[in-house]
């Protein structure tokens, strides 16, 4: 095999190549022969899953999209509340180049590096998609990913919209990706869903998680986070408040607006939930894959 597999040829270089070889043909033509062999110009498509070595069997995954769909169906059916939660890729806040494009008389001046040393601190972007209303909320945290911040995130959006939205709604159903602050393996993700927000608005809250390696198949990923991604797009993060006030003004035709918060409370990471306090919460596990759907009720009802 010769080297020239491994170079990015243009189809002029394609040509020059070909007249080597005595083959007289024009750029043009090389392009139109490659479109009829089904070549084109494309992008990578990021549609693999990285980190996930032993992916459930695609049996057991369909399973879990069949579940998860009748839940929806069922808590829709009875007016019950629905959202959507994960986290969007964290964020330098400061003068750093953003990827995209946006119209502009000037380009923006930015850092020639990305140090995190010359960033005002981290954006970490935990959303709440509520899909039978079409609303969105973003808790942006200033310190770690952990699950008494995400469900922390959870009970800023239910009091501040879900209690109004959804006067007498008891139960809650939250779909929520298999890793992060809220792991389905998490003990304190639980411990704090029980004490935080079950107990606190007296809500029965069931948890269908996505299986791993389906993260895009999570509503809020091409509902909301995308949207949000391309408001910004081409705009540096220079401060907190750019953050939230370009999230903040995200709106679809569709009909989608979303609102935002700063949390600036310091979470700490690494948190041990003790046996005795997971044996003590109000937790039953489904019977489809328990692992993946449970339902948290008040402790004192």
């Amino acid at each position: 095999m010769s080297h020239l597999k491994w170079t990015r040829k243009t189809t002029e270089k394609v040509a020059e190549e070909l007249h080597k070889i005595k083959i007289q043909i024009s750029a043009k033509t090389v392009g139109r022969l490659l479109d009829e062999m089904g070549f084109s110009l494309r992008v990578n498509h990021k549609c693999l899953e990285s980190g996930n070595k032993n992916p459930p069997p695609r049996k057991v995954r369909n399973r879990q999209f069949t579940y998860i769909n009748r839940q929806r169906r069922k808590f829709a059916a009875a007016g019950n509340p629905i959202i959507s939660v994960d986290t969007k890729k964290k964020e330098k806040v400061g003068n750093f180049k953003n990827n995209g494009n946006s119209w502009q008389q000037e380009a923006y001046p930015v850092n020639d590096h990305d140090f995190l040393q010359d960033a005002e601190g981290m954006a970490v972007p935990f959303g709440i998609l509520d899909i039978l209303a079409n609303r969105g909320f973003v808790a942006v945290g200033t310190s770690h990913e952990t699950p008494a911040f995400v469900v922390d995130a959870i009970g800023h959006y239910w009091k501040s919209q879900g209690q109004s939205r959804y006067p007498n709604a008891k139960k809650l159903l939250i779909l929520a990706d298999c890793g992060g602050g809220n792991s389905a393996r998490s003990h304190a993700w639980k411990y704090h869903l029980q004490h935080d927000l079950c107990n606190i608005y007296g809500l029965k809250v069931t948890v269908c998680h996505y299986p791993p390696g389906s993260s895009k198949w999570n509503p809020i990923e091409h509902h909301m986070f995308s949207y949000i991604s391309g408001n910004w797009a081409g705009i540096p993060l220079s401060s907190y408040e750019t953050v939230l006030k370009y999230i903040s003004t995200t709106k679809t035709s569709t009909g989608l607006r979303v609102t935002a918060k700063l949390i600036r409370k310091n979470y700490r990471k690494g948190e041990k939930i003790p046996k005795s306090e997971m044996s003590a919460l109000s937790l039953s596990n489904h019977k489809t894959l328990p692992g993946w759907n449970y339902t948290l009720i008040p402790s004192r009802m």
